[in-house]
């Protein structure tokens, strides 16, 4: 690795041989080093949970000069964590994940393998950017992405992040219209509308399947819903503090409570 170019780490939530995967890393390489490191597995909705108890295994796929590609049996922060601790061996200048087949749009990202990587790399000081195509076709077109995530990824190395920021940015799928341009919004409140579908296996015994819809009543002009749905580039700032610090001083009150 040339420590003259930037040093990129990518990984992503959908295993190594996701068709987005493999755009991002050809985009990458134009602009950096990169060490990549997928799943073995699709490890979809896995959101940040990392292995404390299990192997984790990596094995490395292919080496050639100014690329390392690895795989690993672990979880999107299982190879975040391996990889800049132990593969790298110096810190990533950036890291990126995707792109997901499948927005990570609105709270999609409490579930998303893809995001939790990228907070991964925010809580550890690294500079982080999730990308995601809104279409969960795995043979989707991620042709008219190139430019965008060029530009996007060029003007974080060249100018950073804010401390604890990363960004989650999500493609509307490829339309006969030209995307319109970019969005910097938040993040819309949504839900999961969920079912249990019973069944039984080969032996009789019963099991569920976990199923449901998306709803969302929070489209409006500022969320990054209504910007995919406009044929936008959603740019959402995120970070991994979960204090709602408006309402510290309000629930000041909880203090005065007598617990003897």
């Amino acid at each position: 690795m040339d420590k003259k170019r930037p040093l990129i780490l990518i990984t992503n939530d959908d295993g190594y041989a996701a068709k987005g995967l493999r755009k991002l890393v050809a985009l990458m390489r134009t602009l950096g080093d990169v060490v990549l490191i997928s799943t073995d597995e699709v490890m979809s909705a896995k959101s940040h949970s990392c292995s404390i108890r299990d192997r984790l295994y990596v094995s490395l796929v292919h080496e050639e000069d100014g690329f390392k590609e690895y795989r690993c049996n672990g979880t999107p922060v299982d190879c975040l964590k391996l990889a800049y601790q132990k593969l790298c061996g110096r810190q990533p200048d950036l890291v990126v994940s995707g792109i997901n087949h499948g927005m990570n749009a609105a709270t999609t990202v409490v579930y998303s393998g893809t995001i939790a990587a990228v907070v991964e790399a925010c809580m550890n000081g690294i500079d982080a950017i999730g990308y995601s195509l809104f279409s969960l076709d795995p043979d989707a077109d991620f042709d008219h992405l190139d430019t965008a995530i060029l530009e996007i990824t060029k003007k974080v190395l060249n100018e950073g992040l804010p401390k604890g920021v990363c960004l989650n940015v999500n493609f509307p799928k490829r339309s006969e219209e030209p995307m319109k341009g970019i969005k910097v919004c938040r993040q819309a409140a949504c839900r999961w509308v969920e079912y249990f579908e019973e069944k039984y296996d080969e032996q009789g015994r019963q099991y569920y399947d976990l199923d449901g819809t998306f709803e969302s009543d929070d489209i409006l002009p500022d969320t990054d819903l209504w910007a995919l749905q406009h044929n936008y580039i959603s740019v959402v700032p995120t970070c991994f503090d979960w204090t709602v610090h408006s309402q510290i001083e309000s629930m000041s009150a909880f203090e005065g409570l007598r617990i003897t």
